[in-house]
């Protein structure tokens, strides 16, 4: 892969918590979530290494279910596995 520089690192960790906050706000109101926490790491050696965690205040009446977080953190990996094709190099066999 090829090294990506901080600018596009930072644009991929953008991308991914839009990612993430839509696909929260597509199973929730905003009324319902009272505060989230997005923490995106991103490190590059040879490969990128990413960590998603997404944490979420929701209203004690809420019918969200309980994997909204983890499915969010999932949304914002599939986005960062979208973006970073391009720089992906392909193996010749």
């Amino acid at each position: 892969m090829k090294k990506l520089t901080d600018q596009e690192l930072e644009k991929i960790s953008e991308i991914a918590a839009s990612a993430a906050e839509t696909f929260i706000f597509s199973q929730v109101s905003k009324k319902e979530l009272l505060d989230m926490e997005l923490n995106l790491e991103l490190f590059q050696e040879d490969e990128l290494y990413v960590n998603v965690e997404v944490i979420l205040y929701l209203d004690e009446l809420s019918k969200a279910k309980e994997t909204l977080a983890e499915e969010a953190a999932e949304a914002a990996i599939m986005a960062i596995d979208e973006v970073i094709k391009p720089f992906l190099t392909k193996l010749s066999i």
